[in-house]
């Protein structure tokens, strides 16, 4: 193959039709290599390896350069409601997947978007492959777009694409078209090798077709949505330049806007600059009441968030992404992730997120990709806390917690209700070697009914944290009881007890009389005092058992209705300051706390 057949192939693959990031031009230039180095020639490989990171100075990259915008006005916004929001999972989401979804998995995938709310969902790339034309059909044939959904497709600014994907929509109530081309410095020397005016033309016969095949099509109502790709890496003026060009020749008014999408399609610098850029763009564009400004960033650099949440602040409108942020290299932007953040700030996002576990099954299934554990609001992790303080915290932000569903959300360490969005108040503590007091007692509580005291709290973590240590691992909750009860409810050696009765005196007092066994040996001890449990206290101390006092005593009953048992925790002190918790349940309060003192007495012969 001579040079000139190599640029002629290249140039071909720049017009191919395979997506905004340019693959079916990678898989072109590649074939021309030896498959094994993915598009990269060998030696290139090997001189790539042999470099490695640049030391002082780096000479390899250069620093983004701020825009002139000293009177900024973003930084005092706040985000007051939601954006129009669109979704790109069926299109840019899938396009990055390593098998992309069946027409029956975008089906279900499109359903499960208009149920979360979605009114904008790009479905795909008609013009790019059979399967993405035949799901657009699809959608349009067996009348599946709700009255209220804009369906849009992606096409590049080339005519016969253009023509393919009106085909496409050939019957659709209304739709959105977006057209695209690349803008950016480096394309449009490297890749084009065309000037300024050339690549404006392009996208300008691109929405003068666009113009005349919508109007020769009237049954759908039709609204354009133009991407400067590479938006970021445009010169500002010269976008603009751009995108007023396109706005001229479509002739938006102030009912039937333009869609002016901005695209951070490789993130490369910080939110603020992008936000400067969006301002900048929104202060100097013309007739901007007839123009929705929309966003599309990725996340190269892991703040695409942060890069719509502070673009939003500076004037946008729109927000183009995908659900957890599925998207070529390390993602678009996740619309969950912005969407609860604006609900946990008191903002409808005009989303539903009700039924979050759902939502991440579907997408899991369709896509093959997972959610980590640490995923905002979705993964497993988000709402479980290992540390003892967090716990301890968490544990007190429910207790003081008013019962009404419209009390403000005031749990430490919880940036939103868990059960807004469909989890489950039970995976919140989980308990391992760095949990503390709060954690145990918060499960035992919550997971098995019983209450501990402040000071028990304390006195059943240090038991935990031996446990932890020993096992190395997470404690399962029915290992916490566990522990719970063989330290205290099965307490019965040296002390057991098989029978007791309490007998009023003429004195008022109360005689005990208690069956035990001590050591293994019967015996029958009696004692005398202002109550059941003063009376065995002195009972066991006339025995010359322990000498000890009651320093706590608190119960509670763990179940509803007449037959409820009830549990009962005595602490006692002894002499030399020690002191020990001893727990017990039965039908009967009196032996329950009997039973509780025997436990504690039990834990300090231990």
């Amino acid at each position: 193959m001579s040079p000139a057949d190599v640029k002629e192939t290249t140039a071909q693959a720049v017009n191919g039709t395979n997506g905004v990031n340019g693959t079916t031009q990678e898989k072109v230039v590649g074939a021309l290599l030896p498959s094994s180095t993915n598009g990269v020639a060998p030696h290139a490989l090997n001189e790539r390896a042999a470099m490695g990171m640049q030391k002082h100075p780096i000479t390899k990259y250069r620093p983004f350069a701020p825009v002139d915008l000293p009177d900024r006005k973003w930084p005092d916004k706040q985000i007051t409601r939601a954006p129009v929001w669109c979704s790109v999972d069926l299109r840019d989401g899938n396009q990055a997947l390593a098998i992309p979804m069946s027409v029956d998995e975008k089906l279900e995938m499109f359903r499960l978007l208009c149920d979360i709310g979605f009114k904008q969902i790009e479905i795909g790339f008609p013009s790019a492959s059979q399967i993405e034309f035949d799901f657009c059909r699809r959608l349009i044939d067996e009348n599946l777009i709700p009255d209220d959904v804009w369906v849009q497709v992606l096409v590049q600014a080339r005519p016969e694409l253009i023509r393919r994907s009106f085909e496409a929509l050939q019957g659709a109530k209304q739709a959105i078209i977006h057209i695209y081309n690349s803008t950016n410095p480096a394309q449009r020397r490297i890749v084009f090798n065309l000037s300024k005016d050339e690549i404006k033309n392009i996208a300008v016969r691109g929405v003068e077709l666009i113009r005349e095949l919508a109007d020769a099509n009237p049954q759908t109502n039709w609204a354009l949505e133009y991407s400067p790709e590479s938006f970021v890496l445009t010169e500002l003026d010269y976008a603009l330049e751009v995108c007023e060009a396109v706005s001229a020749t479509w002739q938006p008014t102030t009912d039937n806007k333009i869609i002016l999408n901005l695209p951070a399609t490789v993130e490369s610098f910080t939110p603020n600059v992008h936000a400067d850029q969006i301002e900048w763009f929104c202060r100097h564009m013309k007739n901007r009441d007839c123009a929705t400004i929309s966003l599309h960033t990725h996340n190269d650099r892991g703040t695409g968030v942060a890069a719509t949440e502070l673009a939003l602040m500076a004037g946008a409108d729109r927000v183009e992404g995908t659900l957890f942020g599925n998207g070529e290299r390390t993602g678009n932007l996740d619309v969950t992730t912005v969407a609860l953040n604006l609900y946990t700030q008191g903002v409808d996002p005009q989303l539903d997120f009700s039924d979050l576990p759902l939502i991440r099954d579907v997408y899991e299934r369709c896509t093959r990709m997972s959610v980590h554990e640490r995923h905002p609001y979705a993964g497993d992790l988000v709402f479980t806390a290992f540390s003892g303080s967090h716990q301890d915290a968490i544990n007190k932000g429910f207790s003081a917690m008013e019962p009404s569903p419209d009390a403000l959300w005031e749990v430490p360490y919880l940036p939103l209700d868990p059960k807004d969005i469909g989890r489950d108040y039970q995976a919140i503590i989980r308990y391992n070697s760095q949990s503390g007091k709060g954690g145990a007692a918060f499960i035992m509580e919550n997971k098995f009914g019983f209450t501990l005291p402040k000071m028990m709290r304390v006195e059943f973590g240090k038991v935990m944290n031996v446990l932890a240590d020993k096992l190395g691992r997470e404690v399962e909750d029915t290992e916490i009881f566990e522990a719970f009860e063989h330290e205290y409810l099965e307490r019965d050696t040296p002390l057991k007890l098989e029978k007791f009765r309490n007998i009023p005196t003429q004195s008022g007092s109360i005689e005990c009389r208690a069956h035990v066994l001590w050591n293994g040996e019967a015996k029958e001890w009696r004692g005398y005092g202002n109550g059941p449990i003063d009376a065995f206290v002195e009972a066991l101390r006339d025995a010359n058992v322990l000498q000890f006092d009651i320093l706590n005593f608190a119960e509670h009953s763990l179940e509803g209705g007449a037959e409820a048992r009830a549990v009962a925790y005595i602490q006692i002190g002894q002499p030399d300051g020690a002191t020990f918790y001893g727990a017990a349940i039965d039908t009967s309060t009196v032996l329950a706390s009997v039973k509780a003192v025997a436990s504690a007495v039990n834990r300090a012969l231990a």
